[in-house]
């Protein structure tokens, strides 16, 4: 072998590690780029597993779709240039325009109405502004689409770079590149859980950008000598840098402003974390009035600090009431701290709380450092300071394996409190699942009662049901209850115990006066179970949610899927 043939094929070897780790780093950015948009749709569509998987499945035809329009550049070497200087400025740009579309289409009623000096009773819903609000809801789509369309060009231009670089057809060419996607795409997801989605999401994309931007230079830089028109591919990608450093440093802040604007009331915190977008409110109704402080999750109200005593008295009464005892008390969910606040009333000795989201319980702790010392303190009042009683113990976890866990150390609750978010999402059927609640059961003493957050009966009559029918499956003594509450509407929730009497039964017998814990009577306990005539009609054709049936998951979807839209304020709990 001479030295020219061994330098040429160490050039090449060089080339081959440098392609195929900007194919890996490529991959590991579509991925994101695909997780990402999938997320925001989900968040401003509604958190609806159709809508995420719709995005992923769009994105994934665009990305074949983009392979093959691929073999219609001409010069690899300038299409991948401006390929990633595309794709760099689209991932940088969408959330913050999509979130400006959504932010016009809300707000524009409003305006109009205020230019034009309108009564509030007539609305400027009129063909145009029904139109731009179902532009608005295509658009994630159509920005997702594009992205993948480019994404998907990527590979076949780097295969044909290689080749171009190597002078010859490669035998093992698609497959290492597709060695390297892969790669790239399982170390992109790995990104997305661990670093993405603890930042706020326009920064997640143009970090993500800021890597095509750097690629593309990289190739300028690299391969000038096989480029066409270097000296614009330098401005265009010193624009591109030049946005992305501006929405850097901009643009959470106008992000912020932007959502702010999808809620009546004024946004005083917002936090994201790993689970979920924390928005608080507050309403201003009068001089020497409390304001109303309000709560979001990912734009659905969680509660409203005006009415939220109704349905946490009914969340928590009813169970303590039924129970022989209130020493031991388990809550599965409850991060705001609300539930622990009123079941501290009953003076247990301990209370255990389960809930995945670390960030939420510093924040109803009074411990999240971004948020005002006002805001801290008015929360602390309105939970009563529940989370910093010594008596309370809390449990950052899934509440599917932490049960397991409770189990194992022989642990029983005289009382249980289930206040899990609605069966919205297949991940979260395990806990509405008769597994599930038979593992609850198991925790419970014989004596004791458990309670359901059960979603609304009037929305989701047969979700509510499935709800009622699955814990009696499990094996409980169960009935369910519901009550109006004004800020999100009418609710329920089941009730269930192991042995003995009834729990509407418990309740009547019981004499202890609950009016002294709270403003709910025994009358009114008693009124909620009163459901209308034919209600329970079509009981037996509702199906019992199993582990993988995904039934009571499927009512909710087809009940709540019609009244789906940009931050819908409908609890979600």
């Amino acid at each position: 072998m001479t030295a020219s043939t061994f330098n040429l094929k160490q050039k090449l070897f060089i080339h081959d590690a440098l392609l195929i780790t900007i194919m890996g780093t490529l991959a590991a950015c579509g991925l994101i780029y695909e997780y990402l948009m999938a997320h925001y749709a989900g968040r401003v569509l509604g958190a609806m597993e159709s809508t995420i998987y719709a995005m992923i499945g769009i994105m994934i035809v665009s990305m074949g779709v983009g392979a093959f329009i691929a073999k219609w550049v001409k010069c690899p070497f300038n299409g991948f240039v401006w390929l990633e200087w595309a794709i760099g400025f689209v991932g940088a740009t969408s959330i913050i325009l999509l979130s400006l579309s959504f932010s016009l289409s809300y707000t524009l009623p409003t305006y109009l109405q205020d230019i034009y000096g309108l009564h509030p009773t007539i609305t400027t819903d009129g063909e145009f502004i029904r139109g731009l609000t179902r532009f608005t809801k295509v658009l994630p789509f159509l920005a997702g689409g594009l992205l993948g369309l480019m994404i998907g060009m990527e590979i076949p231009l780097i295969a044909r770079i290689r080749e171009d670089l190597h002078g010859e057809h490669l035998e093992h060419n698609i497959g290492t590149i597709y060695g390297a996607d892969y790669i790239g795409a399982g170390v992109g997801a790995a990104i997305w859980v661990l670093v993405c989605l603890k930042l706020p999401i326009i920064i997640a994309a143009v970090a993500t950008s800021l890597v095509n931007s750097i690629v593309g230079i990289f190739f300028i830089i690299i391969y000038k000598e096989r480029l066409k028109s270097v000296g614009k591919l330098f401005i265009a990608h010193s624009v591109l840098l030049g946005i992305i450093t501006s929405l850097a440093l901009g643009g959470a802040s106008w992000m912020e402003n932007m959502q702010a604007t999808l809620f009546k009331d004024t946004v005083i915190h917002t936090k994201i974390t790993p689970y979920q977008h924390l928005t608080v409110t507050e309403r201003y109704i009068g001089k020497g009035l409390p304001k109303i402080t309000s709560l979001y999750i990912n734009g659905r109200l969680q509660f409203s600090s005006n009415d939220e005593e109704i349905y946490h008295s009914y969340l928590t009464y009813p169970a303590l009431t039924a129970s022989a005892r209130q020493d031991h008390v388990l809550v599965i969910g409850g991060g705001d701290g609300l539930a622990v606040r009123d079941i501290l009333q009953w003076n247990p000795l301990t209370v255990t709380l389960i809930d995945l989201d670390e960030g939420m319980i510093s924040m109803f702790r009074g411990e999240d450092q971004n948020m005002s010392i006002d805001l801290a303190q008015r929360i602390l009042a309105m939970n009563k300071s529940a989370f910093r009683d010594p008596r309370v113990f809390i449990v950052v976890g899934d509440a599917f394996v932490e049960v397991e866990k409770l189990l194992s150390e022989q642990k029983r609750f005289d009382t249980i409190i289930v206040d899990l978010p609605d069966p919205s999402h297949p991940d979260i059927n395990k806990v509405y699942s008769n597994f599930f609640y038979s593992r609850l059961k198991d925790l419970l003493s014989g004596d004791g009662a458990m309670v359901v957050q059960s979603t609304s009966p009037y929305h989701s009559q047969k979700a509510f049901i499935s709800v009622g029918k699955t814990v009696e499956d499990a094996g409980f003594v169960t009935e369910q209850y519901h009550t109006n509450v004004p800020t999100f509407g009418e609710w329920g929730w089941t009730i269930a115990t192991k042995i003995g009497k009834s729990p509407k039964e418990r309740l009547v017998s019981s004499e202890r006066n609950t009016a002294i814990e709270s403003n709910l009577t025994k009358e009114q306990m008693m009124a909620a179970f009163v459901f209308p005539t034919n209600f329970y009609a079509d009981k037996s054709k509702i199906a019992v949610n199993h582990l993988g049936s995904h039934a009571t998951y499927q009512y909710h979807q087809e009940a709540w899927g019609k009244h789906e839209g940009v931050y819908y304020t409908k609890r979600r709990k």
